[in-house]
């Protein structure tokens, strides 16, 4: 099976470079690797301690980060490297305030390539959050005596590991990983099942980074004058079935007010044609209509979505209802914000939790959920309103301190 993986990561190697000559997402990926080596070559020194965190894209690097925060506390003469797979995350969290020493694309999990990347510095503890195994990686790491674990461990039904096939994969897994931290229940029961015994239920640590984001300030310019005395409805990481129902809403009720931040902001052009009554927040300031005339508005920054949901009354989150996967719906629930979000989201199990706690609602339609929210911004149902805020909040409220349970293994 192994010769098979090699050939996958040369052909997976190979075929982003060929797509990167028509995808500008993909050429970027391509392109940042090759300076990967030379990043940490300029940072690091061979004898220098490193915390490594690998994240697939920019949802699992929120979910690592709080773990990543508490052991640069405890561990402050260690040196921390951060990598990711995906454009989306490297692109967003580069351009932000970080605590990393280093920040870059992971290199393709080819073995010589592995061997020289993680030869330039001296790996103290590694791990991946979630759902993102390299297996020469990993070899690689547990070689050197690298402590290996699993942040926000998801397993579920249809992943490889339950296959005929996938029997590699788990003796991999089994070989070097020293412990799985389990979001849920049912996750810790499937690993299990196949042999992955080393783990524990911690849940997820995204409730410990939403947490955080009360006590910071919220404040974004202009949103309240923008708002005034009306109910708002901020549209999350929006894609286009997000701003249908968010088009059906305006139309149906034009006294509210609506916000709305795409999922990729090459969608801006395309929302100002859409709503031709819209102002976009870059251009707020140059208004010739005063911001409270405005039905509508287009975030066309990014950094703003998380503080923008402290605003809302409603937040209807985007990703449910194609498989791009559901975007991050704890954000607004931690500020006590009911969330209405499409019914594809197998590998979000928060969703079905959120619902059950009468803090979130799910539909299989656009005109379904518009309904929803138009229904919780209507006066006469003030009561529903106040009710599913109280138990979005309550939802994450009552969540452990994951990241806590964590250190304590981690560092024991």
């Amino acid at each position: 099976m192994e010769p098979l993986y090699n050939i996958f990561i040369s052909l997976l190697a190979f075929g982003m470079k060929v797509f990167s000559l028509f995808n500008a997402k993909t050429k970027k990926g391509v392109e940042g690797r090759k300076e990967s080596l030379h990043k940490v070559q300029a940072a690091f020194s061979k004898t220098d301690k490193v915390i490594w965190m690998h994240a697939a894209s920019l949802g699992e690097y929120e979910q690592g980060l709080p773990v990543l925060e508490k052991l640069k506390e405890r561990l402050p003469d260690h040196k921390i490297l951060v990598t990711f797979f995906s454009p989306s995350g490297y692109e967003n969290v580069i351009k932000k305030k970080h605590i990393a020493d280093v920040i870059c694309y992971l290199p393709f999990d080819k073995k010589a390539v592995v061997r020289q990347f993680i030869s330039q510095f001296d790996v103290k503890l590694f791990f991946t959050v979630k759902y993102d195994y390299w297996y020469n990686l990993l070899a690689e790491l547990k070689s050197r005596n690298v402590k290996i674990y699993v942040i926000s461990a998801l397993f579920y039904e249809n992943q490889s590991f339950f296959t005929s096939y996938g029997k590699w994969f788990v003796k991999q897994l089994q070989k070097n990983v020293d412990w799985f931290f389990h979001q849920t229940q049912v996750s810790f029961a499937l690993a299990k099942s196949i042999g992955l015994t080393q783990s524990s239920v911690t849940g997820d640590t995204r409730f410990d980074r939403v947490k955080q984001l009360r006590d910071r300030d919220n404040h974004v310019k202009h949103i309240k004058q923008f708002i005034g005395d009306h109910k708002a409805v901020v549209f999350g990481s929006s894609w286009q079935a997000e701003e249908k129902i968010a088009a059906i809403v305006y139309r149906k009720n034009p006294y509210l007010k609506i916000i709305i931040a795409p999922h990729d902001l090459k969608r801006v052009e395309h929302l100002k044609n859409l709503y031709p009554d819209a102002l976009l927040y870059s251009k707020v300031e140059t208004s010739e209509l005063p911001i409270t005339d405005y039905p509508i508005l287009i975030i066309d920054s990014i950094g703003l979505l998380s503080k923008l949901y402290s605003y809302a009354d409603v937040a209807v989150v985007g990703g449910g209802f194609h498989d791009a996967g559901l975007h991050n719906i704890l954000e607004a629930a931690t500020f006590g914000v009911p969330v209405v979000f499409g019914n594809r989201y197998k590998k979000n199990p928060e969703a079905d939790e959120l619902i059950s706690y009468d803090g979130g609602k799910s539909f299989g339609d656009e005109y379904a959920a518009a309904e929803s929210v138009l229904f919780l911004t209507n006066e006469d149902n003030r009561e529903e309103l106040v009710s599913m805020s109280q138990h979005a909040r309550k939802f994450v409220d009552e969540k452990p301190d994951s990241t806590a349970m964590i250190l304590q293994k981690i560092l024991s």
